[in-house]
């Protein structure tokens, strides 16, 4: 499907919001909307407890990699969703932005990332519907 959008998830660390909004997207989707994640300040590896989190919900992420953020990956993206990383992301004309306001799951144990996941989802399903409306 070359003409599908294309989403890219940023956050500063790439290891928890941005990751399960990817996750949920590619559940979500399957191959009707192309998933890209990446940070600021990527870690070394994806967040344990939203590991944990996603895979309450029958989605693995172990395998993920926290990426850094490069213009060219922002240009090659339809929607920009930043989750906290300010001005660190760079801005293009004709690109839809948004920013999605979430606490942010570093360090926090599983039972505080339950509702970030899941409010994460829902965001994830408005993106969905919203993308498949421009069809």
């Amino acid at each position: 499907m070359p003409d599908r959008p294309s989403v890219l998830f940023v956050c500063v660390h790439n290891a928890g919001r941005s990751q399960m909004a990817a996750g949920y997207l590619q559940h979500l989707a399957g191959d009707r909307i192309e998933v890209r994640s990446a940070g600021s300040a990527p870690a070394e590896t994806v967040n344990p407890a939203a590991v944990a989190a996603m895979s309450e919900e029958g989605i693995d992420i172990s395998a993920a990699q926290p990426r850094i953020l490069t213009p060219d990956t922002v240009k090659q993206s339809d929607v920009v969703i930043t989750m906290g990383c300010g001005d660190a992301c760079p801005i293009f004309p004709g690109k839809r932005y948004e920013d999605w306001e979430l606490p942010d799951p570093a360090g926090q144990g599983v039972e505080a990332v339950r509702p970030i996941r899941d409010d994460i989802r829902g965001r994830v399903e408005e993106l969905i519907a919203s993308l498949e409306a421009r069809d």
